[in-house]
């Protein structure tokens, strides 16, 4: 029965239905994406300087997320995500064909490939941070694990099969046809965004400028450690994990002597691992506190990487790579699921697409890293110094922990009161300097002011860019919490939506330590 218990909630989530459609949809993106990258990874091998030309495709695919991810994210934040995803899949399904189409005509030389490379690439930067954050507009909260963990099962078995059929295809067809498919993939998205019936979504009161939204953003991050801990973790595993994506065809054609097929079936390793990992998922969200699972899939990952250095012969290194697929997948769908569930929705998706950017920006770095050392001294030193870099950060796990507690609350607090001012400010006016005055008795002093560090997180992640507390040198009683908002705009948000349950519990924490509530004032700027 436990069994059976752990298998329903590995794949609960698609009981929804608008989930499901949206699953496959994605699935079918994926598929297409990865066949394509098959493809293209393929047409280059022949080329001179390959590993070069090889790990530049693969770079191509993720560099727009390190140039676009924080600004698609404040587009998805600020704009209705159904109607962005809808029009950034039909664009693609546009350059798809016309890409399809030249590679029919045998007119697709490398840098032409990695131009239309780049700008697929662009549409999935402007994709992921959207599709990430209406997951939990579709999925109920206490199944956001498995959703992420089932996100990353749709990506593996694309990586597994794609892969797979891609390489049938170019060997039989050619890369035209792979590249026909995917732009079809593309349409299959719209398809099902178009058969989803979204609830009419409530018009902000104020719409966030880019400019700014793009700046509360990167502040929000600044100033949360929960999520700079997760982004730490996925940088110091993604920058040498990514040796495997970026040097496995390699791998295949000279270590292995294998052809695209082959390549096709140590993919395949990989997406039957992760698929193996995703089932465990559950069980080992039991089992496993966050920072365990983070040194064990650490050293199963790094281990991996050694055995496919060391040795030559197929079957090891398709088991290898079985375990490295179990470790990657269960990683990095733990700290995606960790993203979710510590973000507010009005910065959702720009805290995911910094989290894309995080991710996708360790992939081409280490891509371009990885294919500079294969080039130089060989797959064997490159496999070899990747394994022992990813067990270097498992060991580092008690220097850089993650901190996730599954009681934190996210959700909208709204208890601050209106403010009445007598002067009205134009919401662009700023900056605007803000007093918070308390009277704190003797016994409470010292926990006051270390329950103060809490508000200072909370005022800065949510609009403040300089805050400071002070003391009246002539009434020690006397505290004075400063901070200073760009904008008087930027402090109404603070009151109408950006701050939780969770900033409520710190400030109420605090304020029970002085006595009575705090005196506030607004200070203008004198122009």
């Amino acid at each position: 029965m436990t069994d059976a218990k752990e298998h329903d909630g590995a794949w609960a989530p698609l009981r929804e239905p608008v989930f499901r459609g949206l699953w496959i949809a994605v699935l079918a993106g994926n598929l297409g994406t990865w066949m394509q990258t098959v493809g293209a990874q393929w047409l280059v091998v022949g080329e001179p300087a390959a590993a070069t030309w090889v790990s530049l495709v693969q770079a191509a695919t993720v560099l727009p997320v390190l140039l676009f991810a924080l600004p698609s994210g404040a587009l998805a934040d600020a704009l209705d995500r159904r109607r962005l995803l809808l029009g950034v899949q039909m664009t693609m399904l546009v350059i798809g064909v016309v890409l399809a189409v030249l590679a029919g005509l045998d007119r697709i030389a490398p840098p032409v490939l990695l131009v239309f490379t780049f700008l697929l690439g662009v549409g999935q930067a402007l994709t992921l941070p959207a599709w990430q954050a209406v997951i939990p507009e579709i999925v109920p909260h206490d199944r956001l694990p498995a959703a992420s963990a089932l996100g990353a099962v749709n990506t593996n078995l694309a990586r597994s099969a794609g892969p797979a059929v891609g390489g049938l295809l170019v060997a039989h067809f050619g890369s035209a046809t792979v590249f026909a498919l995917n732009a079809l993939s593309f349409g299959v998205f719209a398809v099902a965004l178009l058969r989803w019936r979204r609830e009419p979504q409530a018009v902000p009161r104020m719409p966030e400028r880019f400019g700014a939204a793009v700046k509360a953003g990167g502040r929000y991050i600044r100033y949360h450690p929960q999520v700079r801990q997760i982004l730490t973790r996925v940088a110091v595993f993604v920058l040498p994990g990514s040796v495997v994506w970026s040097l496995l065809p390699l791998v295949a054609r000279d270590r292995l002597a294998m052809g695209a097929r082959g390549y096709g079936v140590l993919l395949t390793a990989l997406g039957v691992g992760a698929i193996a990992g995703a089932l465990a998922m559950p069980r080992a969200r039991r089992l496993l506190r966050t920072n365990q699972m983070i040194a064990g899939t650490g050293l199963a990952y790094g281990a991996a990487l050694l055995v496919t250095a060391a040795v030559r012969h197929v079957v090891p290194v398709v088991l290898a790579l079985v375990v490295a697929g179990l470790a990657w997948m269960m990683l990095v769908s733990r700290m995606n699921a960790a993203m979710q569930l510590v973000l507010p929705n009005w910065v959702r998706a720009r805290a995911l697409a910094v989290y894309q950017l995080v991710f996708a920006g360790g992939q081409a770095a280490g891509a371009l890293a990885w294919g500079q050392v294969a080039e130089h001294l060989g797959l064997v030193p490159a496999f070899t110094a990747a394994g022992l870099l990813v067990l270097a950060g498992a060991a580092t796990v008690r220097l850089l922990p993650v901190h996730t507690h599954e009681d934190d609350d996210h959700t909208p607090a709204i208890y601050w009161p209106e403010p009445h001012l007598m002067l009205q400010p134009h919401l662009d006016r700023g900056p605007v300097l803000v007093t918070a005055a308390y009277r704190v008795p003797e016994e409470n002093r010292s926990a006051f002011v270390a329950a103060m560090d809490g508000v200072r997180l909370s005022r800065q992640r949510t609009g403040a860019t300089q805050w400071g507390l002070f003391r009246d040198g002539a009434d020690p009683a006397a505290f004075v919490e400063v901070y200073l908002v760009p904008t008087w705009e930027e402090h109404l948000r603070q009151h109408q939506g950006r701050l939780t349950g969770d900033d409520e519990k710190v400030e109420t924490h605090a304020v029970a330590l002085a006595e009575g509530p705090a005196r506030i004032t607004h200070l203008l700027h004198a122009d």
